[in-house]
């Protein structure tokens, strides 16, 4: 079989085993080794220290497997609309959307395991692999684009045409050689929705997140006591942030989920914020288990918590809720629905 075929029979493999998107990059040095050096000289990575280990491996992931030609990469949409809201008036803690199901870790990882399984049922030839999600040291989004999956817009995110950025990505590194497909072109034209919306201003520049000022990064990440100067602009977010995405226009209409594992159970999308401050270990452990949340440990969500309350209060000034802080008006942003070119 020639890499043709067995690119053709890849991605229906990898389709019918539930993959949204499947694209093939070549096992070769990425280009933005450079940017990734300065990014962390400039102590934007905060205190992810783990981002400054296996430089190497991160802008060369041919070293993360002996004799590799080929990086599959696949990506599961987990877009979903909002249920109902609740009836009470409690006041509520966000979560991003991300986190509203199954741990997306461990659902890519067995469809990846699955995957391989039926390409050594399919080929003659054996093969090496490893499976990398997320946690891997490689730079997964450009890898996502060299493989065709989609751009990095100007929020940092991989951005899909058709599906937005609302979606997961895996990567099988991978000796057999498949023909890679064609690098996905930047279609964000003028627009600036994301930079703008972000209530504690953590784009740079575009395309260069100041991750130290990033909700997500706040909330999940950061593990010692969050600075004052953005607790207000946190509004009622207690895991993540979803703000650059909700702006962006192209995820006005993207497909839901297919994926079972990924619908919504509690405590996502939101959580009452006196209950979070009565869990004890016990309740965190069965309220998150199997759940991406874990990633934040109990004492970060009640720091957490007691922010989004202090806000609720309205005990500081300019305490309403990050969602409402996107611009009111279209006026002043491009459109790139308007003025790029279709993909």
């Amino acid at each position: 079989m020639n890499p043709s075929e067995r690119t053709t029979l890849l991605k229906r493999l990898a389709l019918d085993e539930g993959f949204d998107e499947v694209g093939v990059a070549a096992a070769a040095p990425l280009g933005r080794s450079a940017f990734l050096q300065e990014w962390l000289e400039r102590g934007f990575a905060g205190s992810m220290d783990y981002l400054h280990r296996n430089a190497e491996t991160r802008s060369n992931p041919t070293a993360m497997l002996a004799g590799a030609r080929s990086i599959i990469v696949v990506a599961l949409q987990y877009a979903q609309p909002s249920p109902p809201g609740p009836e009470d008036s409690r006041p509520r803690g966000r979560i991003a959307r991300y986190a509203w199901g199954q741990d997306y870790h461990d659902v890519l990882r067995d469809k990846l395991r699955q995957l391989v399984a039926r390409l050594r049922e399919a080929l003659p030839e054996a093969f090496d692999s490893r499976i990398c999600v997320d946690t891997a040291p490689i730079l997964e989004r450009e890898l996502a684009t060299a493989a065709g999956i989609g751009w990095i817009g100007k929020n940092t995110l991989v951005l899909n045409a058709k599906r937005g950025s609302y979606f997961f990505l895996g990567e099988l590194i991978t000796t057999l050689e498949f023909t890679p497909d064609a690098p996905a072109n930047d279609h964000c034209g003028s627009c600036t929705r994301c930079l703008d919306a972000c209530p504690t201003q953590a784009f740079v520049e575009p395309h260069v997140m100041d991750a130290r000022r990033c909700i997500a990064y706040l909330t999940i990440e950061r593990r010692d006591d969050i600075p004052a100067e953005f607790h207000a602009a946190m509004g009622n977010w207690i895991y993540g942030c979803d703000i650059c995405q909700e702006v962006c226009p192209f995820n006005r209409k993207v497909p839901d989920t297919r994926e079972p594992a990924f619908a919504v159970r509690p405590p996502a999308p939101s959580v009452p914020l006196d209950e979070v401050l009565g869990w004890t270990h016990e309740t965190y452990n069965h309220i998150l288990g199997k759940s991406a949340m874990q990633r934040a440990s109990l004492a970060m969500f009640q720091r957490n918590a007691r922010i989004a309350m202090t806000n609720a209060q309205g005990e500081e000034p300019g305490t309403e809720g990050a969602q409402n802080r996107a611009p009111a008006s279209d006026n002043h942003h491009g459109d790139p629905m308007a003025d790029t070119p279709a993909p």
